[in-house]
């Protein structure tokens, strides 16, 4: 589904311009390691079914939570992804002040297998405990 709805081809296109070398990867995946930019910021981010990295190897589990995104992806028929996940991502920094921990992407691929924390909700910290922000 992500071929057709140009997700994976973006994703290549975006390995081929940030100078990754790309293998097969489990369940369908491309793995795009050695990704050149700082942009974004994250240990591994998706687009289609391409998983870039600026690492040399990534573990099993940070390839599950990849491979939900590659999913989440295909249900948002591509594209409609890129400002559903920022919103989502604005959603939790106003809600806990981190990027993921309320991200409903990023929970539903599971925020362990992604390395995220699990930030308390603002108005649920206690004075002087948790993040200031």
């Amino acid at each position: 589904m992500n071929y057709v709805n140009l997700a994976t081809p973006l994703g290549l296109l975006i390995s081929v311009v940030g100078g990754a070398t790309r293998q097969r990867g489990p369940n369908g995946l491309v793995i795009a390691y050695g990704y050149r930019y700082n942009f974004p910021i994250a240990g591994a981010f998706t687009v289609g079914n391409v998983v870039l990295t600026k690492r040399d190897f990534l573990d099993d589990r940070l390839i599950l939570h990849e491979g939900r995104h590659a999913t989440q992806w295909a249900w948002c028929v591509g594209l409609p992804m890129l400002p559903l996940y920022l919103l989502a991502m604005l959603v939790s920094v106003g809600l806990c002040g981190h990027q993921a921990s309320y991200n409903v992407f990023e929970r539903l691929a599971g925020l362990d297998d992604g390395g995220y924390p699990r930030e308390p909700l603002r108005w649920r910290r206690r004075a002087g405990h948790g993040r200031s922000g």
